[in-house]
Order: structure tokens, then C-alpha cells, then sequence
């Protein structure tokens, strides 16, 4: 796992998006302190084709940090994006080149995020004041690479929240050559609002999204927001290329257990919940064994029963020993108090 996810020459990656190939239906949010490679790999057991995302990751850290711990990443976690922040195009192109040698299908960049650390380092969701300077970034990184280049935005910031603001923004961005749109259905208030009330409080405006898709029909378009399951996934790709899943994947991550089958069409049984928790079994067995502490897996598999009988056992059982002596026994203890 702490083996780097670099692709050696020859080895072919899971299809593209527009440059390469149809847009994957169905993408997990990028998401700070949950999008590790961790909870990647715990997703894989419940859907193997659903695009992942890792967490954001500044440009800068990517050319002078610890590569191996913010790029790393394992086989089966493809297809995967990697989320980078940033407004330097010089950066974002090194920074794109350096997750294409790591084996990356997609560079995602983020124009949504809200939090003032990220404003203070001008980027995120600042950047849609600015669409001509999104554009140069999206251009740079499309010139350094061949892989799809996305962006993920939001509705507006602040009084900058009119329907054509946001269709001046995609119209100057798409110009550049942007693979995908990734709309956030809310607006962000740049100021008053911390970032998890800008997740909740301004009000989604999903008509605005169909309709940006209506009025640019050649683009790709992938609306996030407020989907909490498979039926509204399926109900949103009436009007859209692609619908992303956020914080609904955290909460209650086995409503992705049939997204092979209903999304994308894949024949196979579903996992039970058990089957999925006795599948994480020899990846937790030799993950602790390689030194990762229990406590970094055991808090993406905590809600795997949510809203099931057993539920809060589980989550004691998990999440109330940070360091078991035998993380594997406490799975198991844990599991077979659960009724199947």
C-alpha cells in the first residue's frame, strides 16, 4: 500500500474520460481528511468502476513534498483523480506532470473550495472571480499532459451567483480545452460561512445545472450536491453526464454496493455488508503488518452498517480501540455479534 501507484511502461489505465473514452456516470467528492487512500481502497470493495478522487492537494506540495505519502496510492484504486489546488499555471503544469508519472487517470482542479485557509492561498473557489486565469491554468495542464484535465466549481460566490456568471465562467474555461465541469449546486459565500455551512446552507439550484448542460450540450457535465442515493443518482442522469457523490459515501458508504450493477451496468452479485467487512480482512491483516495504524482504516469502515441492527456495536467496537493487539480478532468479535 505504501508502494507507489507509478505505471510502468506499457501498462494501460482504466478508460479515460473526454479525451479518452465516455464519462464515467458516477464519481465519489474529493474530500479533505476522508479521501485518503485508505478510504479508497475500502470502497473498492463495494464498487469497482465508480471514479475516486483523493483528497486536495496544493501544487506545490506535490512538486516539493513527500510524494510517496500524498501520491501514493495502489492498484486497485483505479480509476482515480488526483484533486489538485493551486493558481500558479507554471505549478499546476509541473504538478499535473509529476501525478501522470504516478500513474493518475484524471487532474482535477479545485475552483470550490471555501475555507479561508485556501483563499488565503488564493485558490479554490476564489478562482471563479478570475475565469481567464482558470483558463491558463487549465490550458497549461491540458499542454502538460494527456490526461483529462477537470474542474470542479460551484453555482457562484457570493453576489457573483447569477446563472450567466456561472455561464461566463464555464464558456471561458471550456475554451481552454476543460474535459469536465464538475458543478457544485450551491452557491459559496467567500465570507460568514464556514466550509461545512457552505456545504449545507445556500440552497441547491440543480435547475441551473440541467440547464447549463441544455445550453452547452458538447460538454461534459457532472453535477454534486446533496445526493444522497443510487435513485437520485440515476433520476440526475436524466440531465446530466455524470452526478458526484459526496459526504453520503462517509455517512453511509454501502449505498455504493450496487452502483456497479445500477450505474454502470456490470453484471455480478452485490456484496452483503458482511462479505464486504470479511473482504477488507487480508487488506487490514497486511496493512497494520506494514505499520498503519488500526484507527487510519477502521474509521472508513465505521459506518458500513449504518442504519442496520448492530450498527452501534460496530462502531463501538472500532472505533473504541485505537490499537488493539489483534485488529483482525476485534473485526471478526465485532462482526459475528452483527446479525447477517
Amino acid at each position: 500500500m505504501h508502494r507507489s501507484g507509478q505505471r510502468q511502461p506499457g501498462q494501460q489505465s482504466e478508460p479515460r474520460t473526454r479525451r479518452g473514452g465516455a464519462v464515467r456516470p458516477l464519481s465519489i467528492a474529493p474530500m479533505m481528511d476522508h479521501t485518503d487512500r485508505y478510504m479508497r481502497v475500502f470502497l473498492r470493495q463495494l464498487t469497482r468502476h465508480t471514479l475516486l478522487y483523493t483528497e486536495m492537494v496544493h501544487a506545490n506540495a506535490v512538486i516539493h513534498g513527500d510524494r510517496d505519502r500524498l501520491l501514493g496510492h495502489s492498484p486497485e484504486e483505479h480509476p482515480l483523480a488526483i484533486q489538485l489546488g493551486g493558481d500558479d499555471p507554471v505549478a499546476l503544469a509541473e504538478a499535473a506532470r509529476i501525478a501522470a508519472d504516478w500513474g493518475y487517470d484524471e487532474v482535477n482542479l479545485n475552483v470550490g473550495c471555501p475555507s479561508e485557509r485556501v483563499q488565503t492561498g488564493r485558490f479554490g473557489a476564489c478562482l471563479m472571480a478570475v475565469p481567464d486565469e482558470v483558463a491558463r491554468m487549465v490550458e497549461a495542464m491540458r499542454a502538460a499532459v494527456e490526461l483529462p484535465v477537470t474542474v470542479k466549481h460551484r453555482i457562484g460566490i457570493d453576489d457573483r451567483d447569477s446563472y450567466q456568471d456561472m455561464v461566463r465562467f464555464v464558456r471561458t474555461v471550456a475554451a481552454a480545452g476543460c474535459d469536465r465541469f464538475t458543478v457544485h449546486a450551491r452557491k459559496a459565500w467567500l465570507t460568514g460561512l464556514s466550509p461545512r455551512e457552505n456545504r449545507t446552507i445556500p440552497p441547491l439550484r440543480y435547475p441551473e445545472v440541467f440547464q447549463l448542460k441544455r445550453e452547452f450540450p458538447e460538454l461534459a457535465i457532472e453535477i454534486n450536491g446533496g445526493v444522497r442515493s443510487l435513485a437520485a443518482v440515476r433520476e440526475l442522469l436524466d440531465q446530466v453526464d455524470a452526478v458526484m457523490i459526496g459526504r453520503a459515501a462517509v455517512d453511509d458508504p454501502y449505498l455504493l454496493a450496487a452502483a456497479d450493477s445500477e450505474i454502470f451496468g456490470q453484471p455480478g452479485p452485490i456484496r452483503t455488508r458482511h462479505q464486504v467487512a470479511e473482504a477488507t480482512i487480508p487488506w487490514l491483516e497486511s496493512m497494520v503488518a506494514q505499520g498503519v495504524p488500526f484507527h487510519c482504516i477502521a474509521r472508513h469502515m465505521i459506518n458500513l452498517f449504518a442504519g442496520r441492527r448492530g450498527a452501534a456495536i460496530w462502531r463501538r467496537t472500532l472505533g473504541g480501540q485505537p490499537r488493539p493487539d489483534d485488529p483482525v480478532r476485534l473485526v471478526r468479535e465485532a462482526l459475528a455479534r452483527i446479525p447477517e
